[in-house]
């Protein structure tokens, strides 16, 4: 290699070190300019607009689906298909128009709660969207769908809803004390599930009679030793009149590490039995999770559940926060 030769090679070595040294130095004095703080919205589309509800007034049924445009060969129908309301111009509907399905589903009874009557679930099924009106019906085309839908299902106004926003907020207290405020039940899930987890929809038998509103926290709990799917016949983990636990050589002692001591300052009294041990204690419970309101009613509320400890059932307590 010769003296140009060189000369070149070490002034391009030279050349690229310094370009990287400075591309270092600018990152290092850049500042770096957050975004704006994205707001995150607790609940959307299918949780927050197909969620359902438990309510006791009565609903509007004139307006429901008559027809489907492939009935010849379907029962039910599903995003895309196009279905005919027995609404048109006449009741104003427009091309563009959207509207809320819903399904009534009867009246709620259950043993989760003290109210004397909740009212009756409605499901909501999807959305429609209307593009083409006649007289008195009109051709919608399904824009959304939680479920199928089926012919007889009601037409309504698309609800106005907001979801509300997370906030940031420490880990569930596993031990917080009660709020004072309003109890109720966790009566009923959606799809009829019982055993539920975070995310899942939920109704509570707390409504605007009890003053809860949109964006409610509230506390799922259940009493102390309470809960389990399985109730044991057994009620201690070994009898005090257990034997065999010393040997017939040595006698080193009859006495099981797990039963029960027995009472009076002599240990002279009789057994104190695991219910006994619970007898005067003040009331205490296990929280298992947090649900936020979606949806509020006259007696009940729609709430998705936001934390879990372990596993919720419906018949738990609900406390607003």
């Amino acid at each position: 290699m010769n003296l140009k030769q060189l000369f070149k090679r070490s002034f391009t070595a030279a050349f690229c070190g310094f370009t990287v040294m400075a591309s270092v130095s600018e990152a290092q004095n850049r500042q770096v300019v957050a975004g704006p703080t994205r707001t995150m919205a607790v609940a959307a589309r299918n949780n927050l607009y197909c969620a359902g509800y438990v309510q006791s007034s009565p609903i509007e049924t004139s307006n429901r689906l008559v027809g489907g445009l492939e009935e010849q060969e379907q029962f039910n129908y599903a995003e895309g298909d196009f279905v005919y309301l027995n609404m048109g111009s006449s009741k104003g509907v427009q091309v563009g128009d959207m509207m809320s399905v819903v399904r009534p589903r009867g009246q709620v009874e259950t043993r989760w709660t003290r109210k004397d009557d909740l009212g009756f679930l409605v499901q909501e099924v999807g959305m429609v969207e209307v593009v083409r009106v006649k007289s008195e019906v009109s051709v919608a085309r399904v824009k959304v769908s939680c479920d199928v839908f089926l012919l007889g299902d009601l037409v309504q106004p698309v609800p106005e809803r907001t979801s509300p926003v997370h906030q940031t907020r420490g880990q569930l207290d596993m031990f917080a004390e009660p709020s004072g405020k309003s109890t109720g039940r966790l009566f009923m899930a959606r799809d009829n599930q019982e055993n539920l987890t975070r995310d899942q929809i939920v109704y509570v038998d707390l409504g605007a009679e009890d003053n809860v509103k949109v964006g409610d926290y509230l506390t799922v709990y259940r009493p102390l030793g309470k809960g389990n799917l399985f109730v044991s016949d057994e009620d201690e983990s070994l009898s005090a009149r257990d034997e065999g636990f010393q040997s017939n050589e040595y006698r080193g002692g009859k006495f099981s590490n797990q039963a029960a001591r027995k009472s009076g300052d002599r240990a002279q009294g009789r057994v104190v039995t695991t219910e006994k041990a619970k007898e005067d204690r003040p009331a205490l419970r296990k929280i298992v999770g947090e649900l936020i309101i979606l949806n509020v009613k006259e007696k009940t509320a729609t709430a998705v559940i936001t934390k879990t400890a372990q596993e919720i059932h419906t018949g738990d307590w609900v406390e607003v926060q």
